[in-house]
């Protein structure tokens, strides 16, 4: 039996076309999140991530840009993935269920003025709600990037983030490009300080 390999040419051109489609729309979005994340970093706050799957990987790789750095020499900004701590992701699932996992982490952490930067291709991850209602009571600013519809968080955050597509990965890839663009537009000003 022949296995069937994708063109590699249509499967960039397909990734051409929706960052096309997410231009056209996002661009006032984008701003908007570089301005708040920019607020919450000259204020002394901390920018928090979390995601699943791959876009806990997404989480880890954007809080690590803010705090080595992303392009330019310039000093470690305040940022920390939910993602990373086994033994206190491990030890929620356990004792409470994983739908906590994220949200335990934005109570004993987060505090107003911070912002949580949520990651869900679907935006029906029961942890990724509970995080944003759980920083929602803080005062802590919530963006999400999502896709599709937007999925149940996007009337729960302060901004989401809804890329045009309905593919899991074509999301992420644009997910990782805006927050990749927001931290470069930090980045420049931070450096310039």
């Amino acid at each position: 039996m022949a296995s069937h390999s994708p063109d590699p040419v249509a499967q960039l051109r397909e990734l051409s076309t929706a960052a096309a489609r997410a231009a056209d729309t996002l661009g006032p979005q984008i701003l908007q999140a570089a301005k708040i994340v920019r607020e919450s970093i000259y204020a002394g706050g901390t920018i928090f991530f979390c995601g699943n799957g791959g876009s806990a990987a997404d989480a880890q790789h954007m809080s690590t840009e803010y705090v080595v750095r992303y392009k330019k020499e310039r000093r470690a900004l305040r940022s920390i993935a939910l993602t990373t701590d086994t033994s206190l992701l491990t030890a929620a699932g356990n004792d409470f269920s994983f739908d906590e996992i994220f949200s335990r982490q934005i109570e004993a952490l987060a505090r107003a003025g911070d912002v949580l930067m949520i990651h869900t291709t679907s935006g029906n991850s029961p942890n990724c709600i509970k995080a944003a209602a759980a920083a929602k009571k803080l005062g802590v600013t919530t963006i999400c990037l999502t896709a599709r519809d937007g999925g149940k968080i996007k009337p729960m955050v302060d901004l989401c983030i809804v890329v045009p597509v309905d593919r899991t990965d074509r999301a992420q890839e644009l997910h990782l490009n805006i927050q990749h663009t927001i931290c470069e537009m930090i980045d420049d000003e931070v450096a310039a300080e």
